[in-house]
């Protein structure tokens, strides 16, 4: 029982950590002018519209978007590597 508790404290620990990771991982998109900081946690942090339409903004938000899913799932393969999960398809 005392060993299911620390795995599970030791789990909760790792996804906190894995967090972290993600928040700090920032990527800069850029689609027809207009420029996105997103971090890999999906936090969308500044965007510069330099004057773009509607249209244009939320294909760039979409695409900044695809590009945080991206290496969060990259990030996410290596932790659950080394936790020893094989997730196909990650």
């Amino acid at each position: 029982m005392f060993d299911q508790v620390k795995q599970i404290n030791e789990l909760r620990k790792k996804a906190k950590d894995i967090e972290n990771q993600l928040a700090s991982e920032i990527l800069e998109v850029t689609h027809k002018g207009v420029v996105i900081k997103v971090s890999a946690n999906q936090d969308i942090l500044s965007l510069n519209s330099n004057g773009a339409d509607d249209q244009t903004i939320l294909k760039a938000v979409n695409e900044a978007l695809k590009e945080s899913k991206k290496a969060m799932s990259k990030r996410m393969r290596g932790q659950m590597g080394d936790l020893g999960i094989n997730l196909p398809g990650m």
